[in-house]
């Protein structure tokens, strides 16, 4: 369970209980079996596999360009793998598998020029699901309105509504909260935790470490390849950064950043992923900067820094 699962445990936020797990759902909801996409010679994801349990929160994490969204769409039947093999819910993808997942592109899938609540309707009609009497707050107050003419926040959570409103075994979401604000964000997550206990499988694609915290499990791709797996603690276990503490941070900064080094900041100290200490020290008594230089256990963040420049090298 992810700590963001954990601290929800912990801490009820005075909602009625959910019904638990939904019956009838066991074994892999989503899997993938050594899939590899190739667009011409080009190869878009190679030899990947992953599953999909229920209740569990699966993040595909990789910068863009990862093969990401190329992996979803061969999980959902919407191209077909160069090699390897996928299933949903233990069969290929069908009309009848997709009947039990929710799906929420980057491009939300949402028509425009009609109102928030014949598009609930429409989708409704498309999974035979009974229409929606009333929408959510605050879905409720923009019913009549053509979703072109609302943001991207309530766009957002219209596509999760729709996703969620024939009740999915999996839902599979693509870069779920770009774009919205911060608050927007961890509502459109709490939704995601609530499918989870429940009993619904989650697999979602994220570049965005923070999202990456919230899921049970991560896959990591790089460059079409699966370059890790396992729980954020997994996956960050035994890798370490450099701390930089010094009085002058910006110039230590300024130094490490022209040398080529991957430096980032937290707070006023100074942190490099997968950084020598010794050419970390050099480059700073070059510049005539003192500071104190510790190993330190890396962020996820830090650690994805390391596989990416070791998956490129």
């Amino acid at each position: 369970m992810s700590a963001a699962r954990r601290a929800r445990a912990a801490s009820p936020r005075g909602e009625p209980p959910r019904s638990g797990r939904r019956p009838g759902r066991s074994g892999a909801l989503a899997e993938a079996r050594a899939v590899t996409k190739r667009f011409g010679a080009v190869p878009a994801v190679r030899e990947v596999s992953l599953t999909v349990a229920p209740g569990e929160i699966v993040g595909l994490l990789g910068a863009n360009g990862a093969g990401k969204t190329t992996l979803l769409r061969m999980l959902l039947g919407l191209t077909v793998p160069s090699a390897g093999t996928v299933a949903m819910f233990g069969r290929p993808p069908s009309r009848a598998t997709r009947g039990r997942l929710g799906y929420v592109p980057q491009g939300l899938g949402l028509w425009p020029t009609l109102t928030v609540r014949e598009n609930v309707a429409f989708a409704a009609a498309a999974f035979g699901a009974r229409s929606a009497t009333e929408l959510p707050e605050p879905l409720a107050d923009s019913a009549d309105r053509l979703v072109g003419e609302i943001g991207l926040g309530l766009q957002r959570q219209l596509a999760f509504a729709i996703a969620l409103h024939h009740r999915p075994d999996l839902l599979v979401l693509d870069e779920p909260s770009s774009g919205v604000d911060p608050l927007a964000r961890a509502r459109l997550w709490d939704v995601v935790h609530d499918e989870a206990e429940a009993g619904t499988g989650v697999l979602v694609t994220t570049h965005d470490m923070q999202e990456a915290q919230q899921c049970d499990r991560l896959v990591v791709l790089s460059l079409g390849r699966c370059v890790a797996s396992g729980t954020e603690a997994e996956i960050v276990a035994g890798t370490t950064a450099c701390e930089v503490t010094t009085d002058d941070w910006a110039g230590a900064f300024a130094a490490l950043d022209a040398a080529g080094l991957g430096v980032t900041l937290a707070g006023r100290r100074v942190r490099l992923a997968d950084a020598d200490p010794d050419t970390v020290r050099t480059v700073l008594a070059r510049a005539g900067i003192a500071a104190e230089i510790r190993p330190v256990p890396a962020t996820l963040a830090e650690t994805m820094v390391r596989i990416d420049r070791a998956t490129a090298s």
